[in-house]
């Protein structure tokens, strides 16, 4: 992995496979407690004739996970994964995630709308407009965070968590708490300000998240949904192959 340092001293690992293909970079961010190791079986494929980004948010993988909760917000991810791609050398980039990764894109939509040719939302959601929903969601970010500072597992441990590995898994906690925990509706109030084009992904399993794939395609003016059978959370781990084939249509209709 490469290395990165940002302004406030905390350190990211990201990687750029195939840098001089000719085709638009995609940059990928993973989801909470996974890494970058999520997408390994989807980089071969999406990167034959473009340059694919990865990389580690902060508290995961082989970034750094500072004591300073002031180092985590949604805000610092969204300029981490602008550093990135400034460092990967790419002005204007595919931008997608799975799941908070998925978020994350849309905020980096909202934020740099002129740096995004596309948007891949994998097994995501984009947030509440309900102050109550919120609340609930961040109940349960709290309870995540809480289990994990007690070294107990988090709530359904799927593909992406379980392949996961975390020079500093004490800032898992202070991620979640700090980048996963939502405090506005400014990203689901933007999605009809969305001109780019976006693939929506889903696998049929991932019951959860299978309305909040529904909201995407119907919000987004110019979306477009696949459902990946036999897929759960982590659709690009379960059936690699099938989203492979997805999103390299997708790429190629760009």
């Amino acid at each position: 992995m490469n290395r990165l340092q940002r302004p406030d001293g905390v350190t990211l690992a990201y990687r750029v496979h195939n840098p001089q293909a000719s085709g638009i970079p995609i940059l990928l961010t993973h989801g909470f407690g996974a890494t970058a190791g999520m997408w390994d079986r989807n980089v071969d494929a999406l990167s034959a004739d473009r340059p694919v980004i990865v990389w580690d948010l902060r508290g995961h993988g082989s970034s750094d996970a500072p004591a300073d909760m002031a180092h985590y917000s949604e805000r610092l991810s969204v300029e981490d994964m602008a550093a990135v791609l400034d460092a990967a050398g790419a002005q204007r980039a595919v931008i997608g995630g799975m799941s908070l990764g998925g978020y994350l894109s849309l905020a980096f939509h909202l934020a740099h709308p002129q740096r995004v040719a596309a948007l891949l939302l994998v097994d995501s959601g984009p947030g509440y407009r309900n102050d109550e929903a919120r609340a609930g969601w961040n109940d349960w970010v709290e309870r995540q965070a809480a289990k994990l500072e007690r070294g107990e597992a988090l709530s359904g441990i799927t593909a992406e968590t379980g392949q996961a590995v975390h020079a500093h898994p004490e800032g898992l906690p202070r991620a979640a708490r700090g980048i996963m925990a939502q405090h506005d509706a400014r990203v689901i109030e933007s999605l009809g300000d969305i001109t780019v084009p976006a693939l929506v992904v889903v696998g049929a399993q991932d019951t959860k998240f299978l309305a909040p794939a529904d909201y995407l395609q119907r919000r987004i003016p110019n979306a477009h949904k696949v459902v990946i059978d036999d897929a759960g959370h982590a659709a690009n781990m379960d059936q690699p192959e099938v989203f492979n084939t997805a999103v390299g249509d997708f790429l190629d209709r760009l």
